[in-house]
């Protein structure tokens, strides 16, 4: 996909959920490296939310401000054997309720998938077979979804782009249209340093799937797509581990 890469000084860091049930937290305090877009990951809400309801007027966070993150809801996350029909049932509800709680198009599910069971916050949806899974970021030590394995472990140097550039189409190398399904994890690669299709673990960034290329992502490169050109802009430019996943 034609792009703009967008490099400045930024730092992020993530958790992965464990299985169970989980509350969102009604007040996050702020810190070191906390974005406003890494905050609405963590919590499951929109960034437009956040800023409604601690009345900001830009995106800008400062240390140990305390924000509020409103209407907390229950969430499950998937583990291994798990099927929508099967959690829906557990918590007596449709297939299709689950479905729309969860803005999913199909009946794909990967273990460490955090599911909303009541509530309407702003989650991130799936798309097609092709979409991994995502996962919340908050200012812990990182780690990946147990039921994965690793393949291979690698340094990068990571920049970050969004889709809503003059003259980018949208459209990944592998079709993924990233307008029209902005909250997807996808990371830009060189073919020959991570095959395409590939699924990946991104230190700061998450599970994503290796679904673009760039003419400037030669060798030990990644471009991470983020949605708003604020938080691209936060990302920066650093120096992450990737993990290829099986």
């Amino acid at each position: 996909m034609k792009k703009h890469i967008i490099a400045l000084t930024a730092i992020a860091t993530l958790s992965v959920g464990a299985a169970g049930q989980a509350s969102a937290s009604s007040v996050h305090t702020v810190e070191k490296g906390d974005t406003l877009w890494s905050i609405s990951q963590a919590e499951n809400v929109s960034v437009q939310n956040l800023q409604q309801w601690n009345d900001l007027s830009s995106t800008v966070i400062y240390p140990s401000q305390q924000l509020k993150v409103e209407d907390a809801l229950q969430t499950y996350v998937v583990v291994s054997g798990d099927t929508l029909f099967n959690i829906a049932e557990k918590h007596n509800m449709t297939v299709e309720q689950l479905m729309a709680n969860n803005q999913l198009t199909n009946d794909l599910i990967i273990p460490g998938d955090k599911l909303v069971l009541e509530g309407s916050k702003v989650i991130q949806p799936k798309v097609s077979a092709a979409t991994t899974t995502t996962t919340t970021t908050s200012n812990a030590p990182a780690s990946v979804t147990k039921s994965a394995a690793v393949t291979q472990e690698l340094t990068m140097d990571a920049s970050a782009y969004t889709a809503s550039c003059a003259g980018c189409s949208g459209i990944t190398a592998t079709g993924i249209n990233l307008l029209e399904n902005p909250n997807q994890k996808v990371i830009s690669v060189d073919p020959s340093v991570i095959p395409l299709g590939s699924k990946v673990w991104v230190e700061g960034y998450g599970e994503a799937i290796a679904g673009d290329t760039g003419g400037a992502i030669k060798g030990n490169k990644i471009d991470v797509f983020i949605p708003s050109k604020q938080d691209a802009l936060n990302w920066g430019r650093k120096t992450v581990t990737v993990k290829i996943l099986n």
